[in-house]
């Protein structure tokens, strides 16, 4: 075994040890501020000024960045610029409600997109009913040419069943006798004020309290019936959906496109259906009945 002491061991140490100084220094890097220069085998570039520093000066203010605050205001920046494209599309980059007289910007941040399963073209929350953008004239995208009855014909055939219809429920829907004084007229608004539900949140003087029912064909059970107050300011279609959720009957408006199996409303007093883009207020009176009808067609 060598000693300790032996000279050719105490070289060969001495060369290891001076090759490993040499393999250290070539790791790290010297701090690049200018009073400190110290040797960091970590060291950390600064983003605004890509400059490179120990653990002591990293920050911008540690090393006095001469460039202080550029890599935040650059990252703002890009933030912005990347907001404001998706919420404010071009012409060249967004898709615009197919309702010809409509211009707002669909499927962006600020509005969405509801495809009409009828015309299977995309329009604004405004325009997604088929009544608002007549959907009814419009030839489906990619559909073929039409075979059989045309919609005119369609239109006739509903208006002879809602006829029929008319005809053989007359006893469950007419309208109920008016009271013969005005103090029985208020008392009967009253018990229907009373016995009425719908959404709290609607203001008093806001409200319109309705009869409704369902005609038996539209739902398995006995002909439900009840008393609900709606939004004066609220759509047809918001009335009808309230409607059925408030009478429990399916309501597949939303998911089939022929009219077989979508609801209607027929508003006794006025003997019409009632189409879905026009006002409560404007259509029903407090006192008056709705009656929710299935696979009736089109309002004529």
């Amino acid at each position: 075994m060598a000693s300790t002491s032996d000279p050719s061991t105490l070289s060969a140490e001495a060369e290891s040890f001076t090759s490993m100084q040499g393999d250290v220094e070539a790791i790290g890097s010297h701090c690049q501020y200018t009073y400190c220069n110290v040797l960091d085998f970590l060291p950390f570039r600064c983003e605004s000024c890509r400059g490179t520093y120990c653990l002591d000066h990293r920050t911008e203010t540690g090393h006095k960045c001469p460039k202080a605050g550029e890599w935040a205001a650059a990252l703002r920046k890009a933030a912005s610029t990347s907001q404001d494209a998706a919420g404010k599309p071009t012409l060249a980059t967004g898709t615009q409600c197919s309702q010809p007289s409509c211009k707002t910007f669909i499927n962006t941040l600020n509005a969405v997109g509801v495809s009409c399963q009828g015309c299977n073209r995309q329009y604004c929350l405004k325009h997604r009913l088929r009544e608002d953008h007549d959907c009814a004239k419009l030839v489906p995208i990619g559909a073929r040419p039409a075979q059989g009855p045309s919609q005119a014909d369609k239109a006739k055939a509903a208006l002879s069943r809602l006829k029929l219809w008319s005809k053989d429920k007359q006893a469950s829907v007419v309208p109920r006798p008016k009271p013969s004084s005005a103090a029985t007229r208020v008392a009967a608004t009253n018990k229907l004020k009373q016995a009425a539900k719908g959404d709290d949140k609607i203001p008093v003087d806001k409200r319109v309290y309705l009869y409704v029912e369902a005609e038996a064909s539209t739902t398995s059970s006995k002909l439900p019936k009840g008393s609900f107050w709606y939004g004066r300011d609220w759509s047809v279609g918001r009335m009808l959906d309230a409607a059925a959720k408030g009478l429990q009957v399916e309501n597949v408006n939303n998911r089939v496109e022929g009219e077989e199996e979508r609801l209607r409303i027929f508003h006794v007093e006025a003997g019409r259906l009632l189409n879905f883009s026009e006002k409560v207020g404007d259509a029903c009176v407090t006192g008056n009945t709705i009656v929710l009808l299935r696979g009736i067609g089109p309002a004529p």
